[in-house]
């Protein structure tokens, strides 16, 4: 029987040190789409984005979206090599 976890969750991801041209580019680490067993997470360019140079690190970013289906394991906190995610959640 699959347990229910509750309480709701929250996932945040610190844009100055993954994505948007300061720190890792999230193309090339992917740590935490890589170690998330429920795929909560998705890469993509940043909506609206106008750009030159379609490998502009700027304009691509990580972002927790399907946040129900987070089991709270922590494996995407604890791979990210510059800690930029965090989770919490309120019960």
């Amino acid at each position: 029987m699959k347990e229910t976890i509750k309480g709701k969750t929250k996932i945040s991801i610190d844009y100055t040190k993954c994505g948007d041209g300061v720190g890792v580019d999230p193309r090339e680490c992917c740590a935490c789409l890589r170690k998330c067993g429920p795929a909560v997470f998705l890469l993509h360019q940043t909506i609206g984005a106008v750009e030159e140079n379609p490998y502009d690190p700027k304009q691509w970013r990580v972002t927790a979206l399907w946040l129900d289906l987070c089991t709270r394991c922590m494996k995407c906190v604890e791979s990210c090599p510059v800690g930029a995610v965090s989770v919490t959640w309120r019960q």
